[in-house]
């Protein structure tokens, strides 16, 4: 089987089941190396299978909301103990990104730990910006557990609603397309955030 099979939801979900989706999303959102990993789509999957009689969804809701909490309690840990190293190794990070990090905490405030949940490549990143600006770790926490719970928890059951509202026949098919316009969807902020710096 190739290396690319295994990043797709299903062949994850029904390879390694709970074992698998937990260890996907604590890597995604807490090793930097990790951001290309199928967070959005594995969780919607997992609530689908759950829909379908193969997954219990108490307990993906809470694997996910566990594994998405301890993945960024680690990438802020990496952050605070290796941050401007990390931003010299690592290709896609910029030193600049900790500056802007600080400038966008400040202006935004600590609702970035959760809004960024729900946005593809940053949450990885934010955790370990968070630890390079050596952000208040407890202050971290708190709305770090507040955004695991609501996207880790709250992506599975959307899954799982999604899953009981379209006919099983229909789900069959069109998983895949379902779970690409799903992709669609969350990666908009990125493109409209990349939009609003070309403007500027």
């Amino acid at each position: 089987m190739a290396f690319t099979q295994y990043l797709d939801p299903e062949t994850i979900l029904k390879t390694f089941s709970y074992v698998g989706l937990t260890g996907i999303l604590f890597a995604e959102t807490g090793l930097l190396l990790g951001f290309f990993l199928p967070g959005d789509s594995l969780l919607i999957t997992a609530g689908i299978f759950a829909a379908r009689g193969d997954l219990n969804l108490w307990a993906l809701m809470g694997l996910a909301s566990v594994a998405a909490f301890v993945g960024n309690t680690a990438g802020y840990w990496i952050g605070h103990r290796f941050g401007p190293l990390v931003f010299q190794r690592v290709r896609f990070l910029k030193p600049e990104y900790v500056t802007q990090a600080r400038e966008y905490f400040a202006q935004h405030g600590n609702q970035t730990l959760v809004l960024s949940r729900f946005i593809p490549v940053i949450r990885t990143i934010v955790p370990t910006l968070a630890g390079t600006v050596h952000l208040d770790f407890r202050l971290f926490s708190a709305y770090n557990a507040l955004g695991a719970v609501l996207w880790g928890a709250g992506v599975t059951l959307a899954g799982y609603l999604l899953g009981k509202v379209i006919p099983k026949d229909v789900l069959d098919k069109y998983i895949l397309v379902i779970i690409a316009l799903v992709l669609v969807v969350s990666f908009i902020p990125i493109v409209l955030e990349v939009l609003k710096r070309r403007r500027k």
